[in-house]
């Protein structure tokens, strides 16, 4: 009995026509039908080299996995265009998963490597351009360049998910969306108008717009511990203003208003210290998101952001509470005399006043009847 080799199965399609291989099918497309899709997991490293008439091609993966067989597993040549979408796997293992020289588009997929995970290249002749707005993206080094390049190429990522390093020195890279599993060197390459935020559920850093947050942007100092002088940080500690998470920038109050806060603190700190009454005023204070830019000799130097019309910053409120001035204490009785005694308060309502005038009214009449009849009586008594 003889036993039958299983057929192969193609691996790919482009239109209603299926190939045996990737790269044979991304050979066949054309300008009316210029997608690639995969219909079983493969192993192969294919290159990016379509009919002259065709400039750009769409890989769809449709959940299937394309593992590098001895190179880098999907090669991007220069003036050649490629979109990834789909939910399927770039395997590179031991290679790169993606060498860039011309344009790509990731939009979906899964892609990872044990080494640099994707690289890119500008050179005299050609530059690299990339946008990746999805996908999941896992290796030691995220991005690196070629061998030979000059510089990265334009490369942006608008969002995905992220695991692994991105190395200082991409100079043309930017950061506009995305989550990332460390912010080591992600700062520089962040774009105007965004920041890093911790994402507690998994452990990733978040990329949003650059905002300032105030917990308490209005509060009261009022005599007592609080009253007292304020700094830029005490400030923000006091208001528990933040920023969401860049490294190099810090937020500053505005000098000036701060100042004038700090004033009318003073004031009415010598208002309670001379027992003196003290109105209430309050005081806008402007906070500011600035650049901490290393100066030529090394240093740390607060630099405003370059952007006027991206500049962030918030405002937080100070009440100084109003002051009421002390009572007078009782003065001491003085050694050796005693106190007088306090006469008792007559009574003020007028009830009372009225009570007070019929009582004397009555004391009157009765004074007049007696002397009546003490007359009375001693006329009587003379008669007799």
């Amino acid at each position: 009995m003889m036993a039958f080799a299983d057929e192969p199965q193609p691996v790919a399609q482009v239109g209603n026509t299926t190939y045996m291989s990737v790269q044979d099918a991304i050979g066949h497309t054309s300008m009316k039908n210029n997608t690639v899709t995969l219909l079983t997991d493969t192993t192969e490293s294919v290159t990016v080299t379509s009919p002259k008439v065709v400039r750009g091609i769409t890989l769809e993966l449709n959940g299937h996995a394309l593992n590098a067989s001895n190179t880098t597993a999907i090669t991007v040549p220069a003036n050649m265009q490629l979109t990834i979408t789909g939910s399927g796997t770039v395997v590179g293992g031991d290679n790169p998963a993606i060498d860039c020289r011309g344009a790509l588009q990731i939009q979906g997929g899964n892609f990872t490597s044990n080494t640099t995970l994707m690289r890119f290249a500008e050179t005299n002749g050609t530059s690299a351009e990339a946008s990746i707005s999805a996908g999941t993206f896992t290796a030691p080094t995220l991005i690196g360049m070629l061998d030979d390049a000059e510089h990265l190429g334009y490369v942006s990522i608008r969002g995905g998910e992220y695991h692994g390093a991105i190395p200082a020195g991409l100079d043309t890279l930017v950061l506009m969306g995305g989550s990332f599993s460390t912010t080591e060197n992600l700062t520089p390459y962040l774009a105007d108008m965004v920041g890093l935020i911790p994402n507690g559920d998994d452990g990733m850093f978040d990329i949003s717009e650059l905002a300032i947050s105030s917990d308490y942007p209005t509060v009261a100092l009022e005599q007592g511990s609080t009253l007292q002088n304020l700094t830029s940080d005490s400030l923000l500690d006091l208001t528990r203003t933040k920023l969401n998470g860049i490294s190099d920038y810090r937020l500053v109050a505005d000098a000036e208003q701060l100042q004038a806060l700090n004033k009318q603190i003073e004031l009415a700190l010598q208002a309670v210290a001379k027992r003196k009454a003290f109105d209430a005023v309050s005081q806008t204070v402007t906070i500011t998101a600035t650049r901490n830019a290393e100066t030529t000799d090394g240093g740390a130097d607060p630099q405003f952001r370059t952007s006027g019309h991206d500049e962030a910053s918030t405002q937080v409120t100070v009440n100084i509470k109003s002051i009421a001035k002390p009572e007078e204490p009782d003065k001491p009785n003085e050694p050796g005399k005693p106190a007088e005694p306090k006469q008792p308060d007559m009574p003020r309502t007028g009830s009372a006043v009225q009570a007070l005038a019929v009582i004397s009214l009555l004391l009157v009449i009765a004074s007049a009847i007696c002397a009546y009849a003490t007359v009375h009586l001693q006329s009587s008594r003379l008669h007799n």
